[in-house]
């Protein structure tokens, strides 16, 4: 792991956890401090190792929502945000993993909030809710719109990127800000040294993978939003349907209508 850093790159970060110590092993090992050497040689090529941060292939797929970190999915479950019904997906990072986290898709971020809290184990269910945590707001484009009409451009959705610190992790980084532009797969953000990122999409979107799943920032597709011109096609399909099922007005009685009209008493 400690080559990878060579091939792929590091965030700055790397430099302020991982040089100190070897600067100490160096120090160590020349007034004979052999063991202390080892241990501090060894924790600063693993901060370096950590803080690797590897190109990847970003998917082009229209209306794809990618994975914003690196890591196994725990949990995928219906979950209401803001009034609002959809799916909620959870990625647990390993230690081991690599915590730079990217952006679900492209859009504007619309909100960000910083939620203070706790620093349960990443792996709980509660972590979501009760740990320290960045919440991204990001309006997208809906999925037709990329070269529909005008007005399909126009049309946004929203879904939501969490990232969650954890038992370990003591620290979330954002480098966006709200009304920041991103395209999908881009960088958006660090945990440190174990965590866990939540992704929320809207009702309709389809879902590709399920708890167990080992998936990739920024190259792995998690799912599909909804194309927001089909659900507004399926809704006006349905109102044409239900108005066909209703009864017809009686057709009126021409003769009727006319002797009426004329002063003439109805028969």
């Amino acid at each position: 792991m400690p080559c990878g850093i060579f091939v792929y790159g590091m965030v700055k970060e790397g430099y302020y956890f991982g040089v100190p110590p070897l600067l100490l092993a160096v120090a160590c090992y020349l007034a004979h401090w052999t063991a202390a050497a080892v241990i501090l040689l060894l924790f600063g090529l693993f901060c370096l190792a950590f803080f690797r941060d590897p190109e990847r292939v970003i998917p082009a797929d229209a209306g794809a929502i990618v994975s914003p970190a690196d890591g196994r999915v725990v949990v995928v479950t219906e979950e209401e945000h803001a009034g609002r019904q959809g799916t909620r997906i959870s990625i647990f990072l390993a230690i081991w993993n690599v915590h730079v986290n990217r952006s679900p898709a492209a859009g504007t971020i619309t909100k960000f909030d910083y939620q203070p809290g706790r620093f349960l184990a990443a792996m709980r269910a509660e972590a979501s809710e009760q740990n320290e945590q960045n919440i991204f707001t990001l309006a997208t484009a809906d999925p037709a719109g990329e070269s529909g009409s005008s007005a399909q451009k126009a049309a946004t959705q929203e879904i939501v990127f969490k990232q969650i610190a954890g038992y370990v992790a003591r620290r979330v980084v954002a480098w966006k800000k709200l009304g920041d532009t991103v395209a999908r797969g881009e960088r958006i953000g660090l945990v440190r040294f174990g965590s866990r990122a939540d992704v929320w999409l809207p009702l309709g979107s389809r879902v590709l993978v399920k708890p167990g799943d080992h998936v990739a920032g920024g190259s792995s597709i998690l799912g599909f939003l909804p194309v927001l011109s089909e659900i507004v096609a399926d809704a006006r399909g349905a109102q044409q349907s239900l108005g066909q099922l209703a009864p017809a007005a009686p057709a009126a009685n021409h003769s009727d209508a006319h002797l009426t009209a004329a002063g003439q008493p109805k028969r």
